[in-house]
């Protein structure tokens, strides 16, 4: 990136820094992305696991987000990623006879037709209507009382932190510069023109100017840090919404469907997640710790509260496998309450030479992408062509379905179960091919994870040879799943997976202790944090476990 001048240098590794960096290789631009930690290690990894429409912004009245939303998960589901996501159903509970299900279903018919012009492709089935009896069977968990009767639609469900890495992993493919572990510690300028920015690589210990005719700030609830670095906060602030999602095992609740539940303050879904389900999600202001925020037993206890409210079996906090926080980057306005604020973005030229984009939600990061390469394009004098990534698949998307019809044929050839194929092929496409090709080259690698046998040993390996995986949080955080979904949160797990990486990576043996070391730490703060009762101290738990590679 240092040796020559680029055309766009995006700045954050998020979903929409990906995106933009994509989007700007399949112009014909030179790109360059720079992320401070691993892809995907912020906001985007840490969603509700879900490409929607948001049902809610339609009561807000808000036609065009949902519009443009809807649109977007259809392009994702079918032609996108199709190996990173699916369609997920959803339970809408009716309480009140007579007049709520005219409005609920007036609301979901809407919702089924939006998004479809010009010739779009919806990616998911229409809504139907549950008498209660039928609603129990589908949901067999729910109290007779918590509805009478119900509506059953559907969303698309996504791997946040997978489908942030491979964008990565396309816009290489197209020719662009990626780093991670790479921060901006100020940005280049030339008057009041932003030229570029000066990047320590933490990794290495070394710092180096990377020139760009155009910036690009994609750095999401960071927004605000990163502007004052050019003296520009611009007429906008970006506030954090912290939310926190809860991982049980299925059998806790017996259901065939998701849930959506009304609350006081918002919804709370409940969402199959492979052998789990995510229940979630809070909604409150955090002005504390960005990169680690905590989930507090106020939190948990929230959550457990409301899904409680309509459960047979109620859940406690022993059925808790997992937690994880997030923060929405939320486009601040004159409401005091977090989910009254804007889930629309904007894009300004924040200094000449700085393009900010802030605010939107995961499914529409490649809108926001391309109003943000837009922007950049506006200002250079070069023509590049125009945005294409409508029709980009992700790495692993062309020859996905193919692959998935053969899965039995693969699963013969391979010598692995079906279910593990199946299991494989939601994670990799057609890049299937790659990770059988390293376990026939070292057979061991075929054998299940100790301590999280859902995955498999090529799974580590493959995170560390092909994508970009530097760290043991990076793999069992992002590329895997195991720090939610194992009741350990990935301790027993941990030396076996530094094991691997190390064999990949050249570690010496004590770099795989310390690895291993920070990982324990990590989940213990985590641990300690989720028993202290506010958000002050849950974040001064949270923060007793230090950085693998320090930000400084």
């Amino acid at each position: 990136m240092a040796a020559e001048e680029l055309d766009v240098l995006v700045v954050g590794g998020g979903v929409v820094g990906a995106g933009a960096a994509l989007d700007a290789a399949t112009r014909g631009m030179k790109v360059g992305i720079v992320e401070a930690r691993d892809w995907a290690s912020g906001t985007s990894s840490r969603s509700s696991k879900l490409v929607h429409g948001g049902l809610r912004y339609l009561e807000m009245l808000d036609f065009g987000l949902v519009r443009e939303a809807l649109r977007e998960r259809g392009l994702i589901l079918q032609r996108l990623a199709p190996h990173l996501t699916r369609p997920v159903p959803f339970l809408y509970p009716l309480t009140h006879r007579v007049w709520e299900r005219p409005y609920v279903a007036a609301g979901v018919t809407l919702y089924d037709t939006m998004g479809l012009e010009g010739g779009a492709s919806r990616g998911v089935p229409h809504h139907r209507h549950l008498t209660r009896s039928g609603a129990l069977k589908v949901a067999p968990a729910l109290k007779k009382s918590a509805l009478v009767g119900a509506i059953q639609y559907y969303d698309g469900q996504i791997d946040d932190a997978r489908h942030t890495m491979t964008l990565v992993r396309t816009a290489v493919q197209y020719g662009a510069l990626a780093a991670s572990r790479a921060r901006v510690v100020e940005f280049l300028r030339e008057g009041e023109r932003v030229t570029g920015a000066r990047v320590r690589d933490l990794e290495h210990d070394r710092t180096f100017d990377v020139r760009a005719k155009q910036v690009i700030n994609a750095t999401g609830v960071w927004t605000d840090e990163t502007q004052a670095m050019v003296g520009e906060r611009g007429q906008y602030k970006v506030r954090a919404s912290k939310g926190v999602h809860l991982v049980v095992p299925r059998d806790r609740i017996q259901s065939s469907t998701g849930m959506i539940l009304r609350t006081e303050k918002s919804v709370l879904f409940v969402i199959p997640w492979g052998r789990h389900w995510i229940v979630g999600t809070t909604d409150t202001d955090w002005q504390l710790d960005k990169a680690h925020p905590a989930a507090s037993t106020n939190d948990i206890d929230y959550i457990l509260e409301h899904v409680n409210k309509v459960l047979v079996t109620p859940l406690t906090r022993e059925d808790v496998e997992g937690v994880y926080a997030g923060l929405r980057p939320l486009l601040a306005g004159e409401s005091d309450e977090t989910s009254k604020l804007s889930r629309e973005h904007l894009v300004a030229h924040a200094a000449p030479g700085l393009v900010v984009v802030a605010g939107g939600k995961y499914t529409t990061y490649r809108v926001m992408a391309k109003d943000a390469v837009d922007a950049a394009v506006h200002a250079l004098d070069d023509h590049f062509g125009k945005c294409v990534t409508e029709r980009v698949p992700c790495v692993g998307a062309e020859g996905y379905e193919a692959a998935w019809n053969r899965r039995h044929v693969i699963a013969e050839e391979s010598g692995l179960h079906v279910a593990r194929v199946e299991h494989l092929l939601g994670r990799y496409g057609s890049l299937i091919d790659e990770v059988l090709g390293m376990i026939r080259e070292q057979p061991a690698l075929g054998e299940p994870l100790p301590g999280a046998e859902d995955y498999l040993k090529v799974e580590i390996a493959y995170a560390a040879s092909h994508e970009g995986a530097r760290h043991l949080d990076d793999v069992l955080a992002r590329r895997t799943h195991i720090s939610i979904e194992m009741w350990d949160r990935g301790v027993s797990a941990a030396p076996h997976a530094a094991e691997i990486m190390g064999s990949v990576l050249g570690w010496s043996e004590d770099q795989v202790r310390n690895e291993v070391d920070h990982y324990l730490k990590r989940v213990e703060a985590e641990r300690l944090s989720q028993q202290q009762p506010d958000d002050e101290t849950a974040d001064s738990a949270r923060l007793g476990a230090p950085e693998i590679v320090p930000l400084a």
